[in-house]
């Protein structure tokens, strides 16, 4: 039913070729870690902070609000990192829909982080 992979290219349409109905989330420990390598050490501890913030709402509506306002602070900044998040947006915010109780087993990839989480 869901498929959580880091960034590796081709992953998603292998799968949805192979599991069409099957929902596809990116994992969010990744993608702060590829955002973190963009930007300039001294903006990675305040982005980070707010990217956070996206995985730790009540409900969707109110993550793709943080999403979108975290796209509107540092667009003029990062550009680049911004339009990469922009093109992966459908798949950041999959475990939103799963039951709360499961959200943090399901953002990321490593097994470890998910556990302690």
């Amino acid at each position: 039913e869901l498929f959580l992979s880091d960034g590796v290219v081709g992953m998603k349409t292998a799968l949805m070729q192979t599991y069409p109905k099957a929902h596809f989330q990116h994992c969010l420990v990744h993608v702060m870690r590829n955002i973190c390598a963009k930007v300039r050490v001294e903006d990675c501890e305040a982005i980070m902070n707010e990217f956070k913030q996206i995985h730790q709402q009540a409900n969707k509506a109110a993550a793709v609000d943080v999403l979108h306002a975290f796209y509107a602070k540092w667009d003029k900044s990062y550009n680049h990192v911004i339009r990469n998040l922009k093109d992966i947006e459908p798949d950041l915010l999959v475990f939103y829909n799963y039951p709360k109780q499961i959200r943090a087993s399901i953002y990321s990839t490593n097994m470890i982080e998910s556990f302690n989480n």
